[in-house]
């Protein structure tokens, strides 16, 4: 005999396209990538399907597993993964997230490229190799030899996992591995020795202490050369078909980022091939390191989206004292407020996103301003996503506390984009050493911001006292973040102003810029327009 009748619980969120998000498909459209529009909405049906959903929920469930030997004692160094691991891959590369834009000469691919990053989020962790793979390639250009050889498998749309001489693969993937124990972010302190052979290739001896994906088949790496610190491109396999001695030690045990690996390696005379100059490698590497920052911004601007939607499809359906919870008035402050916030990271990364196509096309000017504004907005976007996910999280109460809601797993996550490539320090202090260095960083976001001038005065106010910060110079360094963080908030500003909803600029610049707004989420003033800001997050299932 029932003991009771199950009532007032949310129906699963699925059935949804999470491409339609007003915000972004504006800036697809004004970042020169309409052309997308179609093939976004199909990744987004994708993504917002039960299958997909269940796969991510899988592939964390059954996190990799390292087998570093096989049942006869051979080293082998292989990382077996869940099902579900294999079919996000695959969906992902099919739909060209990991390189595309690098075998299209279109204008817009890389803000193509980036909705679709933004969109496919059944599950965060197979987005590391998806991402290093996409930012491998400039890197590898610097030695073009190798980029012939091994960039049209990068760009290849086929998954083909396993370790195999790489050219013999229908596709490749690339990782990075760059920081060692006493090091960290600290690269130049690396150990890792490279000796070079006669056939002008390298022998690496050391190790690795932070390796995601350690499956991929190529790797970026830095190692201490005669010349000095220098890049070089490690395969899982030679080309005789032998295993590198690249080994792998163990897998890391981490907060969050289950689904995929990160391991600890050792070169044990790993063969190499150098990319770039001896003593460059920083500089050749970087490139890699801008791109995949740029992905910690759409990755978190993603999860911001992910966990507002949640937060409101839940409140839309559930009921406490006789109203559902979204239409009670303190709950519509914080749906509103962390809508807000979504969509101003979201803004920033597809006007990032632009740069980067418009850079990579020569554009001087885009250059300079992704320069400083990349840097400012992975400190900033990155940064705001963990109190985001633990907001939108409470909006859950107990039921968000519980794994199979999905939210533990999403908050998890939320910290590790403001850690990778640069953490919260790193990325402010890259700030100020491109200010300092780069005179035509600062010019060139000020008339990014300029152009919304006289729009709003609270935008115009903040503008005034962000050069008032730069211009005094007094412990400029102590006040790193500080000053990073009224850049991303002005530079916010500036574009809801100009390209966003008028209910969101108008709530972001009393909020975030003329402080009128608490400590926490859901303390927007009175006189916003709540019911506009939610409704542009209600994700339309069915």
């Amino acid at each position: 005999m029932p003991t009771h009748e199950v009532v007032n619980q949310v129906p699963p969120l699925v059935g949804h396209d999470t491409a339609d998000d007003p915000a972004l498909l504006d800036g697809l459209a004004r970042e020169g990538a309409g052309w997308a529009t179609a093939g976004l909405h199909d990744l987004g049906r994708l993504a917002g399907g039960e299958a997909a959903t269940e796969h991510g929920r899988l592939a964390n469930e059954h996190p990799p597993v390292l087998r570093t030997h096989d049942r006869f004692g051979h080293r082998v160094d292989e990382v077996e993964f869940h099902p579900s691991w294999h079919e996000l891959m695959r969906t992902a590369v099919g739909h060209g997230l990991h390189a595309a834009p690098w075998a299209d000469a279109r204008p817009g691919t890389h803000v193509a490229r980036a909705a679709g990053f933004y969109v496919w989020r059944p599950d965060a962790g197979h987005g590391c190799p998806i991402s290093m793979t996409y930012a491998a390639v400039p890197a590898l250009r610097h030695s073009p030899e190798l980029a012939a050889r091994y960039e049209p498998l990068l760009t290849s749309t086929e998954y083909d996992f396993g370790l195999r001489p790489p050219t013999g693969k229908r596709g490749l993937l690339a990782g990075m591995s760059m920081t060692e124990k006493q090091g960290g972010s600290d690269v130049r302190a690396n150990t890792t020795t490279a000796r070079p052979e006669p056939d002008g290739s390298y022998r690496l001896v050391g190790h690795k202490w932070f390796t995601s994906a350690p499956m991929c088949d190529l790797f970026l790496t830095l190692a201490q050369a005669p010349g000095g610190l220098t890049c070089f491109l490690v395969p899982r396999v030679l080309p005789d078909g032998t295993r590198n001695p690249m080994r792998l030690m163990r897998l890391k045990d981490k907060l969050g980022n289950r689904s995929n690996a990160s391991a600890e390696i050792e070169y044990e005379h790993a063969v190499a091939w150098r990319v770039g100059d001896e003593g460059r490698g920083v500089r050749t590497i970087i490139d890699m390191v801008n791109l995949t920052r740029l992905d910690c911004v759409i990755g978190a601007a993603a999860g911001m989206r992910q966990g507002v939607t949640t937060a409101v499809h839940h409140t839309t359906h559930r009921q406490a004292f006789g109203r559902h919870l979204a239409d009670q008035p303190l709950m519509r402050n914080v749906l509103a407020d962390l809508a807000v916030e979504s969509e101003a990271a979201t803004v920033l990364m597809m006007r990032l996103a632009g740069a980067t196509d418009r850079s990579a096309r020569g554009d001087a000017g885009e250059t300079a301003f992704k320069r400083l504004a990349l840097a400012v907005g992975k400190y900033w976007v990155c940064k705001r996503w963990p109190g985001h996910a633990a907001e939108a999280l409470e909006c859950l109460g107990g039921n968000g506390y519980v794994e199979e809601s999905g939210m533990p797993r999403l908050f998890r996550e939320s910290p590790l984009n403001s850690i990778w490539e640069g953490s919260g320090n790193v990325a402010a202090l890259d700030v100020l050493r491109a200010l300092t260095r780069e005179p035509q960083v600062l010019a060139a976001y000020e008339a990014e911001v300029a152009a919304a001038a006289g729009a709003d005065r609270r935008l115009d106010a903040a503008v005034r006292r962000v050069r008032d910060e730069l211009a005094d110079h007094t412990d400029l360094e102590l006040r790193a973040r500080r000053v990073v963080e009224r850049l991303a908030l002005v530079l916010q500003g500036a574009l809801l102003v100009r390209h966003g909803h008028p209910a969101v600029a108008d709530a972001f610049c009393a909020s975030r810029l003329d402080g009128d707004h608490g400590q926490a989420y859901g303390t927007l003033p009175a006189g916003v327009d709540l019911a506009a800001i939610i409704d542009r997050a209600t994700p339309k299932v069915g």
